[in-house]
């Protein structure tokens, strides 16, 4: 199996999802810069990992959404291959469309960095099918635009077609219905706040992240 890292200016949690990748599973990582036109061949998980892409500037992820890679980057996703994108990473799948929805400043104005209880929504995906019957799960948050927000129309469809896939049991930014993690209409393209990268072993705390890396790359 192998995963893609995806590296931009300003990623700050791009190691940090190749250590978890490489310590709960058998896949072989390798990092992808964010001006490579390609990723590569035979890549089963693409991950756009949490920091401050090009410094958050305009709008959080929406210069990395142009970045060249990204165009490989949908292309994967539109052949079936798992792309995951996490605090920062979601926030650009958004801003790239991948995924509906934006990420807005957190309800209180100030970055929040804390542990979180979720639930796991849907548990039928091939990012969370090794969470089983489990129905909760610790992991952190590290963002000051964490806010999800989408129309009332669109938050209909992906909670009736089961597209949440980990809510706060506590909202901790204001995200409408208290949404922490969604998936797009083939199940394929998974974009979360919480950091499954800083939840894989228990020495971090928890190890419920674990569970996450090792349900898609089980799935490839």
């Amino acid at each position: 199996m192998k995963a893609a890292v995806v590296v931009f200016p300003g990623s700050n949690c791009d190691r940090d999802c190749a250590t978890a990748i490489e310590t709960v599973t058998d896949a072989r990582v390798e990092m992808v810069w964010h001006g490579d036109s390609d990723l590569p061949a035979g890549v089963d998980l693409v991950v756009l990992p949490g920091g401050f892409s090009y410094g958050d500037y305009l709008r959080c992820g929406a210069m990395a959404a142009q970045s060249p890679v990204m165009r490989a980057v949908k292309s994967a996703a539109d052949q079936g291959v798992a792309v995951l994108g996490v605090c920062n990473g979601f926030q650009i799948l958004c801003e790239a469309g991948m995924l509906p929805g934006a990420l807005l400043r957190n309800a209180g104005l100030k970055y929040v960095c804390k542990r979180v209880a979720l639930d796991v929504v849907n548990s039928q995906t091939r990012f969370t099918a090794a969470y089983g019957s489990r129905r909760d799960a610790m992991m952190t948050v590290g963002n000051g635009e964490g806010n999800y927000f989408a129309d009332a129309a669109t938050l209909d469809r992906l909670e009736g077609e089961g597209q949440v896939v980990f809510r706060y049991q506590d909202n901790p930014n204001g995200s409408a219905r208290d949404i922490a993690g969604i998936v797009n209409g083939a199940g394929n393209v998974l974009g979360m706040m919480p950091h499954p990268d800083r939840a894989f072993e228990d020495a971090l705390g928890s190890s419920d992240g674990a569970l996450l890396f090792q349900s898609v790359l089980a799935s490839a």
